[in-house]
């Protein structure tokens, strides 16, 4: 595949979960639920995640950065759940 198009994908990729984002967080806005949140925050941090790639010659997800990136992504949305189940009542 040719460098531009993986640029695109990567492209479209990241704004999609920039709007996905976005969009939780307007229901976050709406509802104030810590877990539209942690959605919200996820999301556009993964967004933010891939803007690097698309200035790479070849595009390298399998870096130890994204992967600490996306844990601490994951560990935001479960710290949502949880809060959400567990949390204040």
């Amino acid at each position: 595949m040719s460098p531009l198009v993986e640029g695109f994908f990567i492209g479209v990729v990241a704004t999609a979960m920039f709007a996905v984002g976005v969009l939780f967080l307007k229901f976050w806005r709406r509802t104030r639920d810590v877990l539209f949140l942690a959605f919200g925050a996820a999301f556009v941090i993964e967004a933010l995640n891939h803007v690097p790639l698309l200035w790479m010659r070849h595009p390298n997800e399998a870096s130890s950065w994204y992967y600490i990136v996306r844990l601490f992504t994951f560990l935001l949305i479960l710290g949502g759940i949880l809060r959400k189940n567990y949390g204040r009542r």
